[in-house]
Order: C-alpha cells, then structure tokens, then sequence
C-alpha cells in the first residue's frame, strides 16, 4: 500500500459527507476489518487517498465498503513485510471512514478519513484478512494558556517552514491557519506533514494528552526548520558560487578578446608557448613528441577551472623533465677505475677483477659508437627510430650482509664519473612500484625506475635495485615481473611506463642488483642477471678493513680528529673475534663507533683523553666480552660432531649432537630442522642400520634405543643435505662410543650407500671454519676446484681432506678405539 502523492479534484471535491467531526455511537467495535500500513501512520481528523494493492488489504476494504465503511488502520513495524502477523503490527490505530472507493484492475485506491485513535484488544480472524475487537481511546484535553501558546507557537513555526519550502497542500495550510480549528485536529494535521520516521510518527499517535503531543510536534517541527534553513543556506551559496564562475568565465572570455586585439598574450597562452618550447628543446624521440603535442592541445582547450588541467599538466611537466637525450659523458679510464675500488674496498680481487672487465668492455663499445655512427644514431633517435641493441649485462652482486655490496656501486658510478641511483626494493608488493601509475587514477605518477632517472638528469646513470631477493608479491601484481621488462638488455629499450604511456629507452642505464640469497629470485628474473657472488670477510681482512677505512670513519664521524686517538692493532683483533660473529663488517663498525661515542663524551667534559686504546680499556668501552672461541672450551666428544653451514649472513660452524636413550628405535629430530635437513638426518641413520657389520655392531643394535638428533641455536632455522656426513660421524660415535675429532669440521651430503656428493657455499664455510678455529676440514673430492677462491692464508691454516665414501669420513673424523690420540689422516 502506498499514499497517493495527489488528489483528482474532480474526486474528491464532493465527499457527500461533513468534514466535521463524525459522532462515534459506540466505545468498542467488533469484526472490524483491519487493514495493515506501510511506510506511514494515519492520523484522526486527516484525509487520505491511499493504494491498497495487497490482496488481503483488498478484502479487508471491500468488506468494510459492503457493511459501515468503517476499517482500522494500523502501521507495520517492518515495512519490507509483505505479509505482516499480528506480532509485527502496533496495537494502537486509526479508526477510518471509507468516504470513496475506486476499483482498479490490480488494486483498489480509496479516500479515507481518520475518525479516532483505538487500541486493538482482540484479534478474532485472520484469514482472508484480519479482522479485530478494538476500543476507542479518548483524548486528554487541558485548556490552559500554556496549550493555547503551544498551539500559536506551533502555527508560526509550520508557516516558516511552508515559506521556506516545506511541501504541503495549500487546502491544509488553509485549514490549519484558521483559529477555530481543534487543538487535537491541529496536532494531528502537521504531525502527517511532518517529515520524520514512521516510529516518529507512531509515537505521536499513542500519545493521548494533547498538550503533550503538541509539545513534540513543536520539537519535531524546530529541528525540521533548522534543515530547511541548512538547505536553503546551501541552495544560496551553490547559486552564488555558480553565477561567480559564470561570471568570471565571461569577463575571462573578454579579456581574452580585448588581449588579442591589443596583441597581447593571457598567462595561459604563456603557458602553451613555455610548454611547446620546453617540448622542443626536449629532443623527444618522434612519437613521444605527437603524444605530447596532442596533450598540450588538449590542455590549451580546456577551461581554467576544469578538473583534469592539473592532472595533464602534470603529465606534460614530467614529459619535458625527463632526460631523453641528456647522458653523462662516460669517463672510464680503467687505471683511474681500478684506484677507485682500491681506495673504497679492500680485498675483494675477484668482484674488482670482473668489474674492471665489465668498464673495459663498456669502454670499446662506447669509442666504437663516436664519430659518424654517433650521428646517425642521433638522427635515428630524433626520428623516432630506435636502436635495438642489447644494452649493458645486468650485474647481482650476491652475498651476506655487511661485505661492500652497494657500496661498491657507488665506486662504480665514481669511477664512470657517473650519477648514482638507489631503490630499495625490500618489502615492494605493488607492480605500481616499478611500472607506475594509469593517469586515471588520482595522484597517479610513473614508477620509481623512471622517478629515479628523472631526479639524476640524465639518461645513463648507475642504478641499483637493492635487495632484489625480498620483493614480495599480492592482489596488486608482482614487481619482479614487472622488474623482467626493465632488466632485459634485449627488451628495455621500449620499456613501458603506465603513466608516461609512451616507451622510454634504458639502455643506457647501468643497471646494478644486490640480494643476499638466489633462491627467493623467480628463475625467470635471475636468467637475466650475471651473478657476481660476495664471500665473507676472513679475520685478517676484516683488521685491514677495519684500521684502513672504519676507524678513520668513525673518527671524523664522532668529531674527533683522524689522528687524535690510535687503537692498537691487538684491540682491534680483539674486538673482531670476541665481540663480533659476522660475514661482513657493520657489527665491528658499530662496535668502534660506541670506542668513539665515549671517548668523544671524555673530550666534550674537558677529561683527560688516552692516546691509544688498549686491551685493558675494553670491558670499560664495550662490556664484557659477546663470543669465545667456539672450540677453545671444548673437547672430543662421543656422539657430537663439527659441521659446516651456509647461510644468508655467510658461513657458520654447526654441532650436532646424538643422545641415545632405552626406548623401541625411534628417530627424533629437533633443532628446527628444515624437510631437506630432516630427510638427510633419515638417510645417514639408514646407512649406519646398514653398515652394522662393518661398524662392529649387533644385528639388531637400534631396537631398544631411541635415537635423538640435536642441533643447537634450536630457534634458528635450518635446512640442506650438507650436513648428511657430519650427522652419519654423529650416529657412528654414539653407538660405537668413540668420541669425534673436536677441530675437524665437515660439510658433504651423503647417499644409503655412503657415497658423499658435493654441496655449496664451501667458500663460505671454510672461511667460518677459520673463524672458528678448526685445524681439519674434511670435504667431498668434486668440492676441491670450489677453494680456488678462498684467501690464501686461510687454506694455509687448514688441512683438507677430500673424500668420496663415509669410510674416508670415519678414518679423519673419530678416534680409533684403540688409540688415544689422533692419527694423522691422510688426503
């Protein structure tokens, strides 16, 4: 059922009845048909014409038109119900008057008069349609001052409202404006005018005092007066700021006009001149120049105060900014390049030797494109053809944290005189990141590869993406695909930015990558890269580094002069191995900047300052010491052996120990062990069960036992076959009761037949090895060319012993039973 938004006057005008009060003759009703409500409540003395479309609804108002045109309407509580019980109807109502009925095909439309409030007492049918027993509430009536004021107040505030555009019908605000009307009718009337909630409403009907009633319709109608005047208010500004733009684009429009014809130019057209030479002077490749062309044309059409001006002349600011044609002129003189490196690292021959073959490279290819060739490759550009010459090989320099890694890009970019760019890549999950931005969005702008290259100036510069290995990947794309395009010297010469929307040539970009491990690469990404690989520091290099570069470093960086304070060369040996455990550098770094901190403090509070620093300052500046030596404090052991890890921080020296205890031979492995790890504990206990014999054990030795593996630092993750045959001399010593060699460290994975087979990192884990002070390291024979690369003072501190069986193993590895000192073993 819904209100009839008009009425046909042609209808309504003669109702054959009064409109006066009708006389009720009886107090209760019963078998009243009831009709239910949506959307609205039906006041007493109001007329109504009101849709009644539900087919209940429509027997309830032809059974009332055949008997006395007398129905009760009530409200719904939900008006989404299209089939409303007797819990979801209000128990108080109108009492109404069927004054004239219209059939309709599909519904029946009726003008109804409310005549008084009831209560329902009884429900006595509901089917077809209800029908009810109800009773006649009275109204409470106080004719007092207070009430007449309430009345008179109520008046003035339903005539501002109507002036200030309330809708209501003009017979209603007729009716209402004459004194003799009924303070009860007058209620009533406006609160059906009122635009509030039905709930609002329904609460005004079961309120029987009029002067109560009167006291809400007023609070009703003053907060409806404050939105009316909050609308108008807006309605007044709206206008106001519409007729000053229109008036200001008139006045613009001529002032256009009389500028033209004194040969003058606006600010705007000064603009579209600035740009059209900024787009010339820009040396666009040819299509970048229509696309900007047809931005700027664009931009000329538009009106001052339209939205997206800004947004393309954004867009044209970025065009004509970027270095299309500006190259730092390369300046690599290889002497000077190699001096560099020199001078910013120390050590490192390797990576140095392979960067200095990369600049010589660069530097032929760069003399073969001089002169002529030059020139028309030039010509090429300019007219928008492009040179689809693979640029430069993309270097991943790859190694643990601390060793000179983008330090060493800086070095590069010094020693091609240069600009240098650095984006971190770590924690990067939106595509967005490296390819930008569609202008559609608000606040779009390019990716950071090309913010980078506009920033620098020049279209050449060194660019490194820092810690490739950590990019990440979600709903919004994955940066290492976009990351393909880029760093593909066969594709980025096109490379598509989404906001440029426009191809921009990276060729001549120098593009650097660091990461601490390979494997979280994507294959395809790596494909495009030449790894150059990082090795950890060994002690000695580590006390160059650190009397060279960190403490002169740390000096001038805690404001004390280069030569103020010495430290001795035993204190910085200290420091390096009882202080720090590191691949790389920045703990000792940290460790000598704390020395400075409090020799600074002495010197800022006027103290005596120490020429140098010695051993026994040490605990004063750092505190006791971090780290022993690993095995300084140990001894041989039965069933614990040394092992050999890599990891991304470098190499590192594991323990792993075998407890065995009575049970039914179960295997358990803790130490937060990775698959792989786990996999290799099984296979190196499945060939022990197999070399029984051999081993001189019984047939049946592990049935009452249960076998417990551990390795230590059990909250540090750890994963790999490499310790296959430190885990296999662990289990031989247990069972056999021979205690293991407490300086031999071993790294190999090993097969149910015994055979070991070669890992990786063994740079890295000798170098740990030393570290750690072992004497021995025993390794599988095709690991032997792997030791080429490790310094050489660590292979003359060491023994290797390269074996291809776990009987070579066992021979270097434990203790004969027969002997109490160790053999010397054999390579």
């Amino acid at each position: 059922m819904a209100l009839l938004l008009g009425k046909n006057k042609s209808d309504l005008k003669d109702s054959s009845k009064k409109r006066g009060r009708q006389k009720i003759s009886s107090n209760h009703f019963s078998d009243l048909p009831l009709v239910p409500v949506r959307g609205t409540v039906i006041f007493p003395h109001t007329e109504l014409a009101l849709t009644f479309g539900r087919p209940r609804s429509i027997a309830a108002v032809e059974a009332a038109s055949k008997k006395n045109n007398l129905l009760c309407l009530v409200s719904q509580k939900d008006a989404q119900i299209d089939r409303p019980g007797e819990k979801d109807l209000y128990s108080i109502g109108t009492l109404a008057k069927i004054i004239r009925l219209y059939p309709a095909e599909e519904a029946v439309y009726a003008l109804v008069k409310g005549l008084s409030r009831v209560e329902i007492r009884e429900f006595t049918q509901d089917q077809p349609f209800f029908r009810v027993k109800v009773k006649i509430l009275p109204e409470i009536l106080t004719a007092d001052n207070e009430t007449q004021a309430l009345a008179a107040y109520l008046k003035r505030s339903f005539r501002k409202a109507v002036n200030l555009g309330k809708s209501v019908e003009l017979t209603t605000v007729m009716k209402l404006m004459t004194s003799e009307i009924d303070l009860s009718e007058l209620a009533d009337q406006i609160a059906l005018a009122l635009d509030v909630s039905t709930e609002e409403k329904q609460v005004l009907l079961e309120t029987l005092q009029v002067k109560k009633r009167l006291e809400k319709v007023v609070s009703l109608i003053s907060h409806e007066l404050k939105v009316l005047r909050l609308e108008q208010k807006i309605a007044t500004k709206t206008k106001d700021k519409f007729e000053k733009s229109a008036r200001e684009a008139m006045l613009r429009e001529r002032k256009k006009v009389i500028e033209k014809e004194l040969g003058e130019a606006d600010e705007e057209e000064q603009e579209t001149k600035e740009l059209r030479l900024k787009i010339r002077k820009a040396m666009m490749p040819r299509e970048v120049v229509v696309k900007a062309k047809k931005e700027l044309k664009r931009l000329s059409r538009l009106s001052p105060n339209h939205p997206e001006k800004g947004y393309i002349r954004t867009y044209l600011d970025w065009l004509v900014e970027l270095p299309w044609s500006k190259s730092t002129p390369n300046k690599t003189r290889i002497e000077k390049a190699a001096k560099i490196l020199d001078e910013d690292h120390y050590g490192l021959d390797k990576i140095k030797e392979r960067i200095i073959e990369y600049l010589a490279v660069m530097k032929l290819k760069s003399r073969n494109e001089t002169g002529k060739q030059s020139k028309q490759v030039k010509k090429k550009l300019s007219s928008g053809q492009r040179k689809e010459v693979g640029g430069p090989t993309i270097l991943c320099f790859v190694g643990p944290p601390g060793v000179g890694k983008t330090s060493i890009g800086k070095s590069i970019a010094r020693a091609l005189g240069r600009k240098f760019v650095r984006m971190s890549l770590g924690g990067i999950r939106d595509e967005a990141e490296i390819r930008g931005h569609r202008r559609t969005y608000v606040g779009a702008m390019p990716g950071r590869i090309i913010q980078g290259i506009k920033n620098v100036g020049t279209r050449n510069p060194v660019f490194m993406l820092d810690e490739i290995d950590k990019v990440g990947a979600d709903f919004r794309g994955d940066p290492s695909a976009a990351l393909l395009e880029a760093l593909d010297p066969e594709q980025n010469f096109e490379f598509s930015d989404h906001y440029l929307e426009v191809p921009f040539d990276l060729t001549g970009v120098m593009f650097i990558t660091t990461a601490n491990v390979l494997h979280t690469i994507p294959p395809a990404l790596r494909d495009r890269m030449e790894v150059i690989r990082f090795p950890g520091y060994t002690e000695d290099e580590k006390f160059f580094i650190a009397k060279k570069f960190l403490w002169t470093k740390q000096l001038k960086a805690n404001g004390l002069g280069e030569k103020e304070v010495a430290i001795l060369d035993e204190v910085l040996k200290e420091i390096i191995s009882r202080y720090t455990r590191e691949a790389g550098v920045r703990d000792l770094e940290r460790n000598l900047a704390a020395i400075c901190r409090k020799l600074a403090r002495k010197t800022a509070e006027g103290k005596k300052m120490i020429k140098a620093v010695a051993r026994t300052d040490m605990r004063k500046f750092l505190g006791p010491t971090k780290f022993t030596p690993v095995l300084a404090e140990k001894k041989d052991e039965v069933g614990m052996a040394t092992g050999l890890a890599y990891t991304e921080a470098g190499g590192d020296v594991l323990f792993i120990e075998v407890a065995l205890m009575p049970g039914k031979g179960s295997l358990l492995l803790t130490g937060k062990l990775g698959k792989v790890m786990k996999e290799s504990a099984k296979a190196a206990f499945s060939y022990v069960r197999s070399r029984w014999q051999e081993l001189g054990l019984k047939k049946d030795f592990y049935k009452s036992l249960d076998i417990h593996i551990h390795v230590p630092e059990g909250a540090t993750p750890k994963d790999g076959p490499s310790a296959g045959i430190a885990i296999a001399s662990a289990l031989i010593s247990a069972f056999t009761k021979q205690p293991t060699f407490k300086d031999v460290g071993l790294t190999g994975e090993i097969t149910l037949r015994g055979r070991v087979l070669e890992v990786g990192g063994i740079k890295e884990k000798v170098i740990a090895a030393h570290r750690a002070g072992l004497k021995t390291v025993i390794l599988p024979k095709e690991n032997k060319k792997d030791l080429e690369d490790v310094p050489k003072k660590v292979l003359k501190d060491i023994k290797f012993i390269y074996v291809s069986h776990m009987d070579q193993v066992l021979k270097v590895a434990i203790k004969p039973a027969s002997k109490t000192s160790r053999q010397s073993p054999a390579n």
